[in-house]
């Protein structure tokens, strides 16, 4: 494994690492705004539009863990390099999608690309690194996650109004192209961990298997064959985790959890917190198009709030956890992410717009004190020889939590209306299942205070 490479420049690595983390949440985020129009044009309901957004975080979910372990042994830049070309690909074929489906398809390809970057991208920073300086270079990519959210509300609006929906997929490939000729041209480093070990492909079909049988199926509840998809899928995460205790090479170290409960719990608050935090832009994108009756471009300047503190806050809270308890601020951070959930709980269709921006200003501020320091508390508490794994899990931690917002929002939605599109005649009903999925997260994050104090610090210096 190459630990140091004197020709490495690692301010091109940074940028590159930084650049791929802004693209993807903003291509997210950016979507979201644009919903209300790829609905238009497609007809689709509401449960249909989740699944745009849905689509690319299912197989997020289901790629990263075993993008992680062959990361590993295959080679992080390599598997990086290789993402970022699918993506850029996948954008395209977004961008030409002639129906609903064709999207949903091109967004599942724009999935599994982003599982190979997630998988791969903080491992490499923290190769390439030093201990010491491991915090603040979280930090940084955390921030450009942010920041790509924070660009994204507006940036999608400005898009999708002048330009149409499409326009966000082209520009996107552009950039992502751009990325691509600098890791060819500029990056000559590698990261691996030679292993003639055999890949788990029996753990890896179960566990692919298993959560997209429950991610799909929770999302269509309350219907029976939802139901039992959803029954199935846990039933099969359970045979997951037996068999992968059992195996000599599994595809995800089970043990970690086990053995390991500053990881364990680390990973549970990332997946609660994005679980209680992901599907408000998507919630309130809706809100403020349909209810109060915004431009795309209006909605977008008030969801910016959010994400532009959550840029600020991140770029110096991962330093923070190099010298503080970083379980402490994470713990904080989501205290402080209940506060501003508990103030989006009482909006209503007169609601004005500074009390909707306070309260995902507070949001925002209790998301950036949470993350960095977590995902650092993730990453420090391995070996450096399952710092793909780590990463991965962390990721998927993170799609996971995504995916099931987004599921609770959906279950909502299809709960209070149906499979009926949004209209004049059930306003009040969106308005009761948004009430619905805001006070669910809510107590989500009150959770979540307490598992991110769970476990014993540990600073991993091997």
């Amino acid at each position: 494994m190459i630990e140091s490479n004197p020709n490495l420049n690692k301010n091109v690595l940074l940028a590159v690492t930084m650049s791929s983390n802004f693209l993807n949440p903003l291509m997210g985020a950016a979507v979201n705004v644009a919903l209300p129009r790829i609905g238009e044009e497609f007809l689709m309901s509401a449960v249909g539009l989740s699944w745009v957004s849905m689509s690319f975080l299912l197989t997020s979910s289901v790629f990263l863990v075993p993008f992680g372990k062959i990361s590993d042994s295959w080679g992080r830049m390599k598997m990086f390099l290789y993402s970022n070309i699918l993506f850029a690909l996948s954008s395209i074929f977004c961008a030409l999608s002639f129906s609903s489906e064709i999207l949903i398809i091109g967004r599942l390809f724009q999935g599994i690309a982003s599982a190979g970057i997630f998988a791969t991208s903080m491992a490499i920073v923290i190769s390439a690194f030093d201990q010491h300086e491991r915090g603040k270079m979280i930090g940084l990519n955390v921030m450009a996650v942010y920041i790509g959210l924070s660009l994204a509300p507006v940036l999608g609006g400005v898009l999708t109004s002048s330009w149409g929906w499409r326009s966000l997929f082209y520009i996107n490939a552009g950039a992502v192209l751009l990325i691509i000729f600098a890791i060819i041209t500029k990056i000559k480093a590698e990261w691996a961990v030679p292993s003639n070990a055999k890949f788990d492909f029996k753990g890896t079909l179960i566990y692919m298997v298993s959560v997209s049988g429950l991610m799909y199926g929770f999302s269509h509840l309350p219907k029976t064959e939802a139901a039992i998809l959803t029954l199935s899928g846990i039933a099969g995460l359970i045979v997951f985790v037996r068999f992968e205790l059992k195996q000599e090479n599994p595809v995800f170290e089970m043990q970690l959890f086990f053995k390991n409960k500053l990881f364990a719990f680390s990973n549970l608050s990332a997946f609660i917190n994005y679980a209680a935090t992901f599907a408000i832009t998507f919630v309130l994108s809706l809100y403020l198009q349909y209810i109060k009756g915004l431009s795309p471009k209006e909605t977008g300047v008030i969801l910016i709030a959010q994400p532009i503190v959550m840029a600020f806050v991140a770029s110096f809270s991962g330093k923070w956890s190099d010298t503080k308890d970083p379980r402490i601020l994470a713990s904080i951070g989501m205290g402080i992410s209940a506060a501003g959930l508990f103030m989006l709980t009482f909006i209503s269709p007169e609601t004005n717009y500074t009390y909707i921006i306070v309260a995902l200003l507070i949001l925002g501020f209790g998301f950036g004190l949470f993350s960095s320091p977590n995902t650092n508390s993730v990453m420090s508490s391995v070996e450096k020889r399952f710092l793909g794994l780590a990463s991965a899990t962390v990721s998927t931690m993170r799609t996971s939590g995504m995916m099931f917002s987004m599921a609770v929002a959906a279950l909502s939605i299809h709960v209070f209306l149906g499979d009926a599109k949004i209209n004049t005649g059930n306003l009040d009903s969106f308005m009761n299942s948004m009430k619905t999925v805001i006070i669910t997260f809510t107590f989500f994050c009150i959770i979540g205070i307490f598992t991110s104090l769970a476990g014993r610090r540990h600073v991993n210096d091997k």
